[in-house]
């Protein structure tokens, strides 16, 4: 009994690895067609970046902030500690609506505090006092204005609610002369792929929706009937031309009467 299930079990392993190599045959045979969907997407990918996306641009501006624990004129390390640890609350004051709301004032901006705060990126290398702040515009002038007013503001709110002692700039906001996003490489890769997918999935899906008896094996599979033989059909034999009238025997008879 169990050697029957054993049999049982390889036969079925085999038939899966024999559906398996039809399937890679199935999508190897269909590969040009695979690339090319793959690089019609491509390029669907990259007119629809050009045309209906709008590049956006990304200035950068970073400060350091200090805050002493002691009365002491020289930095310990405890006020060194404490600054790195009150970064993350610093990082919070950037986005926070007070601050948001004064920078719209400043530049009288069109637009929201939730539109302006999208827009703000904050960051923040591990284990030191340095705020970066990133603001994101179509515009790379606004972009850079945005970043240095939103730096003024929040310097004003650190020193007066998180009473700390120093907020040095150490990089003014930069003039962006390059697009951030979208990423015309990333978008074209991403398309690139979506359309070898789609196109595999399509053809997998042919191939197992597909149930026509092309085999004797299929023949024996679906129907559960024994082939006793295959006639082979081969493409592209002419087919002899009949000739109408008398046949050489025929015409060798007559001539012998």
């Amino acid at each position: 009994m169990s050697q029957d299930k054993t049999t049982n079990r390889d036969f079925e392993n085999e038939e899966i690895t024999i559906d398996l190599t039809e399937l890679f045959l199935a999508l190897w045979n269909k590969i040009h067609l695979i690339i090319l969907a793959g690089i019609l997407m491509a390029l669907v990918a990259f007119v629809g970046t050009k045309l209906f996306m709008t590049p956006m641009y990304t200035s950068t501006t970073s400060m350091y902030v200090l805050s002493r624990t002691e009365g002491n004129a020289s930095v310990t390390y405890n006020d060194l500690q404490t600054s790195t640890q009150l970064t993350q609350d610093y990082m919070e004051l950037v986005s926070s609506r007070p601050v948001l709301e004064q920078v719209i004032a400043v530049l009288n901006l069109d637009m929201t505090t939730e539109e302006l705060k999208n827009s703000i990126t904050t960051e923040n290398t591990a284990e030191s006092r340095i705020l970066t702040i990133g603001v994101e515009n179509e515009d790379p002038k606004m972009a850079k204005e945005i970043a240095d007013a939103l730096r003024d503001s929040v310097s004003i709110q650190i020193t007066e609610i998180m009473e700390a002692d120093a907020v040095n700039t150490i990089e003014e906001a930069n003039l962006p002369t390059e697009p951030s996003s979208p990423s015309v490489m990333k978008n074209i890769a991403i398309g690139g792929l979506l359309g070898i997918l789609i196109a595999a999935g399509i053809i997998i899906l042919i191939f197992v929706l597909d149930d026509t008896i092309k085999t004797p094996d299929d023949v024996e599979y679906y129907l559960g009937l024994n082939t006793l033989t295959s006639i082979p059909i081969q493409e592209g034999v002419k087919k002899s031309k009949k000739v109408k009238g008398l046949s050489s025997k025929k015409l060798e008879k007559q001539m012998r009467r």
